[in-house]
């Protein structure tokens, strides 16, 4: 049985610094606010300057928000922006309802969809840190919140004893992690130190990593419609269709203005990205705010230094839009649509060009007896012909491989 969607109200000023981002960043937040499984019943913008210290929309739209919420029955009101203890509690204290801002939403999403032990320990990280400083005044409301948006995650008795309380579980959370990364790194290392190929894919959320992942891999992740459908980094298997297998790994979707305490609270999702030999960047070809999702995948890649890393731009959704009209503004790229077959096709043979780049030639004889070496060069290189010569009796092989593996080095003998 669903539970009755809460009523939400949301709140947005359109400044100086941000007209240009803000009707898709509205547009954004009611998105969020769907996938938290809230219902929009009204958003209440404001132009000014700049926004307004104490309660962020001036003191008539405040009185606006308050009549309002009475007369919609809000249970909730959600601002666009990131609240300062202080406006919080004024503004809690003026409209008598929860209200939480763009930050905590999204967060309360991450702990919907967090499924990993390390992925719901770092949302609980984020939420405690950003909530400890808003425990004034939470007292009053949190008492009749009865759970809902935003209260996702630690629960409220948890936020109602004191702050020490918080701050303990903040550090054993720390430790706990620290462990759980550890591990991570030992079974990174050990797939580093292997000889596979690794790529990871990365994009604006819903960009439509995770069907790209499916239609590769034929993995059944979980990809709905809906934003921040992955949070924890997902790697399968891909056999290419000359027998090579490579790893694919899929991680969390970008967004804008993606709060800087997520941004530290999946380093380590992210981290995995570190260790790929290419990452294919998945751009929503059909997006209106396009050139907007592109920057801020650019930019937060930059941010954790994964410039060094090749990419390939995979514009997808190309079945969205009209081919000829379409510009692309990414460099190498492919223009596909993961729901269909050619578009596996198109895709496939990108990624192996774009590999025949960075792997390194190779060109041996292989005795005939040395069956189990011919198998290895086809699952772990990209063996492009193999000759039999009978007078030698040896396979004439050439194709591609990971430089230093132990493929090249062999070569290098």
């Amino acid at each position: 049985m669903d539970k009755i969607a809460e009523k939400v109200i949301l709140v947005g000023v359109e400044t100086e610094g941000n007209y240009t981002r803000f009707e898709g960043s509205m547009k954004e937040l009611k998105n969020l606010t769907k996938t938290a499984q809230g219902e929009v019943v009204f958003s209440l913008t404001q132009k000014r300057p700049r926004i307004d210290s104490q309660t962020v929309i001036g003191k008539g739209k405040a009185e606006e928000l308050v009549q309002l919420v009475d007369a919609y029955e809000a249970d909730i009101v959600i601002f666009n922006h990131e609240l300062t203890p202080r406006q919080n509690q004024l503004i809690v204290e003026a409209v008598g309802v929860k209200v939480i801002d763009r930050v905590q939403l999204i967060l309360d999403i991450f702990a919907m969809r967090a499924r990993s032990k390390e992925g719901k320990l770092q949302v609980e990280l984020a939420q405690l840190n950003y909530l400890l400083p808003r425990l004034v005044g939470q007292g009053k409301q949190l008492s009749r919140l009865g759970g809902g948006i935003g209260t996702r995650g630690p629960g409220e008795t948890k936020l109602e004893s004191d702050r020490r309380h918080i701050r303990d579980k903040i550090i054993a959370i720390k430790r706990e992690l620290k462990e759980v990364s550890a591990h991570r790194e030992r079974s990174r290392q050990k797939r580093q130190s292997s000889d596979l190929f690794q790529i990871g894919l990365l994009g604006y959320t819903n960009a439509g990593k995770s069907t790209i992942l499916n239609l590769l891999t034929t993995a059944g992740t979980y990809s709905e419609d809906q934003l921040f459908a992955t949070l924890d980094p997902l790697t399968k298997k891909w056999q290419l269709p000359q027998g090579m297998i490579v790893t694919l790994t899929d991680t969390v979707g970008f967004i804008q203005d993606l709060p800087t305490q997520l941004i530290e609270a999946f380093q380590s999702t992210l981290e995995e990205s570190r260790g790929m030999d290419l990452l294919l960047h998945v751009v929503d070809a059909s997006a209106e705010d396009r050139l907007q999702h592109e920057q801020t995948v650019v930019d937060l890649m930059n941010d954790l230094d994964l410039e060094q890393i090749p990419v390939l731009t995979v514009y997808n959704k190309s079945d969205q839009i009209d081919e000829a009209d379409f510009v692309p503004t990414l460099f190498p790229n492919i223009l596909v649509s993961a729901k269909s077959t050619l578009g596996k096709e198109e895709l496939t043979k990108a990624v192996r060009e774009k590999m025949m780049e960075l792997l390194v030639p190779y060109e041996f004889d292989i005795p005939s007896n040395q069956g189990q070496q011919l198998s290895e060069l086809k699952r772990y290189t990209l063996l492009l012909s193999e000759t039999f010569e009978e007078e030698e009796n040896v396979y004439h092989v050439k194709g591609f491989a990971k430089n230093n593996s132990k493929w090249t080095r062999e070569l290098e003998k």
